[in-house]
């Protein structure tokens, strides 16, 4: 048995019956809509960059809502776009761990359709990393590029960005059943 591609159809799986359709047809409105005052989002900044709200600072107790910006951007960022980068990309600094914000994008999407594509190409470049590693790589320790999980395995990873993106991915889909059903404050 090889490991590498279960671990990449679990994420197969789930991306082609759960959560790319549910991003299908999402709005610009939609993807910046709060549904209750106080959400954490992604916002333009006074240099013109998009960013997400909390970035760089501890999450409160209770979290914060989140809108369907800030989820997919999270998603497509902070799960899979910069652990694909870390550990499968061909530019990254030698000095940077997975959460080094030097792999993240200068700015996040303002539109909906940016952040779709974001989170299409994110997706694509953690499964086309994955699938190229064998038994072995998957149970070699993360090293430096894990930061404090540098002991734990590759696969290990892959198992907890995978129970993120579903997790973060029903809340993507709660968030559009609330806007499409009309849900406002």
């Amino acid at each position: 048995m090889r490991w590498g591609p279960l671990l990449t159809e679990q994420l197969t799986f789930y991306w082609e019956t759960s959560l790319w359709p549910r991003v299908q047809g999402l709005t610009d409105d939609e993807y910046l809509w709060e549904p209750v005052p106080g959400c954490w989002s992604v916002r333009p900044t006074a240099d013109g960059t998009w960013q997400a709200d909390g970035t760089g600072q501890r999450e409160p107790d209770p979290p914060p809502v989140t809108t369907l910006a800030w989820r997919i951007c999270h998603v497509a960022v902070g799960v899979l776009g910069t652990r694909a980068r870390a550990f499968f990309g061909t530019d990254v600094p030698d000095d940077a761990d997975m959460f080094d914000p030097r792999l993240a994008p200068a700015s996040l999407p303002a539109t909906a359709d940016e952040a779709v594509a974001l989170l299409a190409s994110s997706y694509q470049a953690w499964v086309d990393g994955l699938s190229a590693c064998d038994d072995e790589a998957l149970a070699r320790p993360l090293g430096p590029r894990g930061a404090y999980f540098a002991e734990d395995s590759l696969a290990a990873l892959a198992l907890h960005l995978h129970r993120e993106t579903m997790h973060h991915g029903g809340e993507i889909g709660v968030l559009r059943d609330l806007y499409r059903e009309g849900y406002r404050p």
